[in-house]
């Protein structure tokens, strides 16, 4: 299994540098995006749509960084599944998953950089048998968002998240996450 750090350092930051800045815009928001999928779960492609209705706060991302340094992935778990939902994530031929946690900072370039978590929905088969897979319950999405609304991002769906020091890593089940090419960027009124 291949550990990522690079771009999750910005995941839930653990130095408040360049998150004290303020979200770019309040607004509902949906993403649609091609998902491409290489690795041990299976491959293929298809559209997955991505809708955000309310963009959580400092204090929950705080909170949910405190939560992690002070008591370990196992109780973030628990934090974030309580969460009022964020917006949700679905193919179009499915039905929605609710996502708990959407923060946006804005870009060098006048784009922003978006970070969505959510617990990864579980099977009745999977509660009841426990395969390995039951010990990564994390879904993350990372998107880069242009001025114009358009991007490029990761969906990791089978993830654990620990923090080393400042920098909070992820670990995929699969040996590598979703690309999530051709993002568009459209407001929800």
């Amino acid at each position: 299994m291949r550990k990522q750090i690079a771009s999750v350092v910005f995941i839930l930051a653990v130095t408040a540098s360049s998150w004290v800045l303020a979200q770019s815009s309040g607004a509902k928001e949906e993403f649609n995006a091609i998902a491409i999928v290489n690795n041990n779960l299976g491959s293929g492609a298809g559209r997955v749509i991505i809708r955000v209705n309310r963009w959580s706060s400092d204090a929950e991302r705080t909170r949910l960084v405190n939560t992690l340094l002070e008591k370990g992935p196992e109780k973030l778990l628990d934090v974030l599944s309580g969460n009022k939902s964020a917006g949700t994530i679905r193919t179009p031929d499915s039905l929605a998953y609710d996502l708990r946690y959407a923060h946006q900072v804005p870009g060098e370039d006048g784009g922003r950089r978006i970070v969505i978590a959510t617990d990864r929905p579980v099977s009745f088969w999977e509660a009841r048998n426990q395969p390995r897979i039951s010990t990564y319950p994390f879904t993350v999405i990372q998107m880069q968002i242009d001025r114009d609304g358009k991007g490029r991002g990761t969906l990791s769906y089978a993830t654990k998240i620990a923090a080393k020091g400042n920098v909070i890593e992820l670990e995929n089940f699969a040996t590598s996450p979703v690309m999530l090419n051709n993002i568009e960027a459209k407001p929800v009124h």
